[in-house]
């Protein structure tokens, strides 16, 4: 991965709908090269998928807290790789100290946040979690 490649997929993470054209407008490079930077990245799992940012009040009352993990052993990616495809895991942190991740989940209720907790303590390799609901963010 080179300089233009970082710089592609910054552009793509602030709007993931830019047109290629825009992006190689941007990149100062032709079009077929940016369809074929994106192709190769998509290609070697660089880029496992595209999605949609929302505005914390269009979310509404989401419950969303702050999950501490420790991983058993050598196990770290697969646990990481399972937690990134988990539909509830908003984001995810590795960590130095006495936990190795951190996940932020959310919710749309607490049955549901309940049931997402169930299904995160049964991924195979994480030995121990600790869980803070957030109750509310300020700006820094």
């Amino acid at each position: 991965m080179d300089d233009v490649d970082r710089q592609l997929i910054a552009l793509l993470r602030a709007d993931a709908r830019m047109p290629v054209v825009a992006l190689a407008r941007r990149l100062k490079v032709a079009r077929a090269t940016v369809q074929n930077r994106i192709a190769k990245l998509e290609a070697s799992g660089t880029i496992v998928g595209y999605t949609v940012r929302l505005k914390p009040e269009v979310e509404g009352q989401r419950i969303r807290a702050l999950t501490s993990i420790e991983v058993d052993g050598h196990v770290g990616e697969a646990v990481r790789r399972t937690l990134r495809g988990h539909p509830h895991v908003v984001a995810l942190h590795t960590t130095n100290g006495r936990w190795d991740m951190i996940a932020e989940l959310a919710a749309d209720s607490l049955e549901a946040f309940d049931q997402v907790l169930g299904e995160i303590r049964q991924i195979e390799g994480i030995a121990t979690t600790e869980t803070s609901i957030l109750l509310s963010t300020h700006k820094a």
